[in-house]
């Protein structure tokens, strides 16, 4: 895979370009003025092609900060339209793992409504009825142990801001270096990340499947044995 500033590169074609986010890299810029994935790939495509001018590139859809994985990105406008509309019609499929804590089930379907406070960046679940609530639609299945981590498939039908996050949390098995929803200790990082993508191509109109699964070395994911991984790579939900 080839690297920019961090980013892996995936897959690239005059429309589309699907790169792995590193972790606490925000998407897009914010107040921290950091490094941002949308701002790095456009210098990414200015200088690669020699662009003198504003490069356009679309972002169709997002990752929390701490969170690592899979992104789309749209490199012209009809690309990022048709993209954007797969995400509105929840057709373009996120599927993430996830290392948490606690008691998960085999399987499960979570439904919850979130509701988001802007001021402290922070969500919760609450009642139905709630004013400003979203319904957040989840699915994920266990593939294995290590310790007393599980490791879940995670499969998203909403794409609610830190919905898997808070979801897992109020269920009961939070994800491990989760410093916000999961308790977790200084120097953890959270164990959440965006390792399958599947879409339409927006011009093609072919179905492509994307995977990049985490760094290895790195724990807890080097706790989990190759079996593991080879049930998660088997895993349908």
């Amino acid at each position: 895979m080839e690297y920019y500033r961090g980013v892996g590169i995936v897959y690239e074609d005059n429309h589309l370009l699907i790169v792995v986010k590193p972790p606490n890299m925000p998407t897009q810029a914010d107040a921290s003025g950091d490094d941002d994935l949308h701002s790095v790939m456009k210098t990414y495509i200015a200088e690669k092609y020699q662009k003198p001018g504003a490069v356009y590139l679309g972002l169709v859809h997002r990752l929390d900060r701490p969170v690592g994985g899979l992104v789309a990105l749209a490199k012209t406008s009809k690309a990022a339209d048709r993209l954007s509309e797969q995400v509105r019609k929840k057709t373009l499929a996120r599927q993430y793992v996830a290392a948490v804590r606690g008691k998960a089930q085999e399987e499960a379907e979570l439904l919850h409504f979130l509701l988001k406070d802007e001021r402290t960046n922070t969500v919760r679940a609450v009642a139905a009825n709630t004013p400003g609530a979203k319904d957040a639609k989840l699915v994920y299945r266990s593939v294995g142990k290590s310790g007393e981590l599980t490791l879940l498939r995670v499969k998203l039908f909403t794409g609610r801001s830190h919905q898997i996050r808070v979801q897992l949390s109020h269920s009961g098995c939070p994800i491990w270096g989760d410093a916000r929803y999961g308790n977790g200790k200084p120097g953890e990082q959270i164990a959440l990340w965006g390792a399958h993508l599947g879409l339409v191509h927006p011009t093609k109109k072919e179905e492509m499947y994307f995977t990049a699964l985490p760094p290895m070395d790195k724990s807890p994911w080097c706790g989990f044995d190759d079996s593991v991984w080879a049930r998660e790579a088997e895993t349908v939900l």
